[in-house]
């Protein structure tokens, strides 16, 4: 069994920085996706080109942004199941952006804005981080601040289609206390995904501060699709 595992906007492989040495360590076969961020529809094509190239089964695991793409790309053959980690996982008909205009906004959103050049930019001042992510290593926020890529408009607007989850086993993971994508946001796809869900008390950075508790998560998923 092989994981892919896909990062949200504005992310890349370094996502999965801790997530990553831990999946090594117990002996998981694991490719990072890095995505061009100019629209789902090309992060699809990018991350399905990906799960082509893999000989043998795949469980596809996405944070935040990613599990949009996750939700198109999972529908590939090779797929047997979806890991959601504080993620996405739009319907039919869906855009990220339709998905959070139904609730109450998001705190990350007083920190973020829509640049001239149609990329969404974020304020990631001190106050960002003793807001939205408090759990994250102060050392840590500086190299993640360095780290974070433009995110073209398309990524947000562009709607998905049928969703993998209503053909593939789904796992979610909520993050109770996101501040970037809100926990009722996360229940209700979980729920509406028929996913089985657990909870980690951490904001929406979860693959930064609760790697191990991701890792569980994939190796539950790992255990029920092999069963």
């Amino acid at each position: 069994m092989h994981l892919v595992l896909i990062h949200g906007a504005g992310g890349s492989e370094a996502t999965w920085r801790n997530v990553a040495p831990l999946l090594k360590a117990r002996g998981h076969a694991f490719t990072l996706v890095r995505n061009p961020l100019l629209s789902l529809d090309g992060d699809a094509a990018h991350t399905r080109s990906i799960v082509d190239a893999i000989d043998g089964p795949v469980l596809l695991v996405a944070h935040s942004y990613g599990g949009a793409v996750m939700t198109q790309v999972g529908n590939h053959p090779n797929v047997v199941g979806l890991v959601y980690i504080a993620a996405f996982a739009p319907d039919f008909g869906e855009s990220v952006d339709s998905i959070v205009a139904k609730y109450e906004a998001a705190e990350s959103e007083a920190f973020t804005s829509m640049g001239d050049n149609g990329e969404l930019e974020f304020d990631r001042s001190e106050q960002y981080w003793d807001e939205i992510g408090p759990d994250v290593d102060v050392k840590r926020r500086v190299v993640l601040t360095k780290q974070a890529r433009p995110n073209a408009e398309p990524i947000f607007l562009q709607y998905s289609g049928t969703p993998a989850w209503s053909k593939r086993p789904s796992w979610y993971q909520v993050a109770s206390k996101d501040k970037s994508l809100r926990p009722e946001v996360q229940r209700f796809m979980a729920a509406r995904a028929g996913s089985i869900t657990s909870e980690v008390a951490a904001s929406h950075f979860t693959p930064e501060v609760a790697p191990l508790a991701i890792v569980e998560l994939i190796e539950t998923a790992l255990k029920s699709v092999r069963a």
